[in-house]
């Protein structure tokens, strides 16, 4: 008896919490304008550096989910600069700037280098990266300056979950649909509204494969130069083209 009591006791627990997970009908239009006030405060900053730390599931043939991992400092500046610093859970490292006139992507594992004409700004610039070059860029709506624009376009829903914390500091907790994805956004309260943690769940992908990121020191106004979107390639590093560009010639 008393286990099977125990049990009721649990199972009302986990409704319990079923119910407070609900979010309120009357929060949407709170969570649309929070989620709005963090895409504009991005979009609008002239520059801004954070560091990430992100993972990703790869699904097996099998149907099982492997989670891989990377790190990754970004540094941008507009309207047409960026330089992203990453590692990857193997140990792998990469280099890619937006220098203003070329991308350039550097491998240091294989010690090669690729490069290739900068169509424009940060915008135009990320799209052909992904689209043109073949390229990853996780997150690369956050770096957009049409952010606005395309959470407009794109979120079908936004609900309120809660006000939480995230390494110590109050965060709204958010959560959201496009056609392809649903996402959690962790956003900062208060009148610094930065991402803090990101969850992007891939639901019309097989085996609904997940991306997750941590985003930490964050700072608007970040020390940079002409250097910093400067590739500085070591000596025997060996040239060769984007994987969007190879058998095109």
């Amino acid at each position: 008896m008393k286990s099977f009591t125990a049990f009721l006791a649990a199972t009302a627990l986990l409704l319990a919490a079923g119910a407070q997970a609900q979010p309120a009908a009357e929060a949407q239009p709170q969570a649309r304008t929070i989620l709005m006030h963090m895409a504009g405060y991005l979009a609008g900053a002239p520059a801004f550096s954070v560091s990430v730390r992100s993972g990703y599931d790869v699904v097996q043939k099998s149907g099982q989910k492997i989670e891989f991992g990377e790190t990754r400092k970004v540094t941008l500046s507009r309207p047409d600069r960026l330089r992203m610093e990453g590692e990857s859970s193997d140990g792998a490292k990469t280099l890619t700037v937006f220098t203003g006139k070329e991308i350039v992507r550097f491998d240091a594992k294989r010690n090669v280098y690729a490069k290739a004409p900068q169509p424009g700004g940060i915008d135009a610039s990320i799209a052909h990266f992904i689209n043109d070059l073949g390229m990853r860029l996780p997150l690369s709506p956050l770096l957009l300056t049409r952010l606005p624009a395309e959470f407009e376009q794109r979120v079908k829903s936004v609900d309120y979950v809660e006000l939480t914390s995230i390494l110590g500091a109050p965060a709204h907790h958010l959560a959201a649909r496009t056609d392809t994805v649903d996402f959690q956004v962790w956003i900062a309260a208060g009148d610094k509204p930065a991402p803090l943690r990101v969850v992007i769940t891939y639901r019309k992908a097989p085996g609904q494969p997940q991306f997750w990121a941590q985003l930490s020191d964050w700072n608007l106004a970040p020390a940079i130069s002409d250097a910093t979107f400067a590739p500085q390639l070591p000596a025997g590093a060996q040239q060769v083209e984007f994987a969007g560009r190879r058998g095109k010639r």
